[in-house]
């Protein structure tokens, strides 16, 4: 779980921005407090870590400063088990944003960045530090008949869909690729039946899933950038 944080925006004043870290520091100070206090009375129950969420927008200089305050924070014995990257990014500048913070937090803790899940947004924020990452995109574009591929991403509710009969993704395993159709989504999306959203969420859920696995595993087999290049260059060239 998260400590409680306020999320800016872009349109914040620096001012703004600096009093919006401050208030973030206090209430971890307090939520560190309060996770000791409810953690003793969870006798024989598993531990819930707690993340601390580092704010600061666009400036280099709070975004430090807050993942240094957060990083050393002790609050009677209690710390943070990890930490979470939040608040007013650019996209364009999300890799440098999420370095500068992981670059002042402690290597052995997780960081998690709240928010994105487009598929260069992971490749920059894992190259810049970041562990784990969440955000409602998948499910949200789903519901508008927008489908995740290796091909890129395209409406199944337009006109060529309709007499498709082929799966979203013939390699994809997950459950609705298994079983249903391109032209069965066109027909439930045009429908406006329930089930369009439910399964196209399910596959973009799976998709994601399974492009951080690919991820995880070029790293480990030491051909990040080879992935990084290929699968961008598929994804957003066609």
């Amino acid at each position: 779980m998260f400590a409680f944080d306020e999320c800016t925006t872009l349109m914040n004043t620096r001012p703004y921005q600096e009093q919006a870290v401050a208030r973030t520091q206090a209430w971890a100070i307090r939520c560190l407090r309060a996770h000791a206090e409810l953690t003793q009375k969870r006798v024989g129950k598993p531990y819930q870590a707690l993340f601390g969420v580092v704010q600061g927008a666009q400036y280099e200089d709070l975004r430090r400063q807050a993942a240094r305050q957060l990083d050393a924070l002790n609050v009677d014995g209690q710390t943070f088990d990890g930490f979470g990257i939040g608040g007013a990014l650019e996209k364009e500048n999300l890799g440098t944003i999420v370095g500068w913070v992981t670059s002042e937090l402690a290597f052995d803790k997780p960081k998690h960045l709240l928010g994105i899940s487009e598929p260069d947004d992971f490749f920059a924020a894992i190259e810049a530090g970041a562990d784990t990452f969440d955000c409602v995109m998948p499910s949200r574009v789903a519901r508008n008949a927008a489908l995740y591929t290796a091909d890129g991403r395209f409406n199944v509710n337009t006109a060529p869909n309709r007499r498709d009969f082929r799966p979203i993704e013939d390699d994809c395993d997950c459950y609705t690729c298994a079983h249903y159709t391109r032209a069965y989504l066109h027909h439930l999306f045009k429908a406006r039946e329930m089930l369009a959203s439910t399964l196209a969420t399910i596959h973009n859920e799976r998709f994601t899933v399974r492009l951080v696995d690919r991820i995880r595993e070029a790293i480990q087999t030491d051909r990040f950038y080879d992935f990084k290049a290929d699968f961008l260059g598929r994804f957003y060239g066609s």
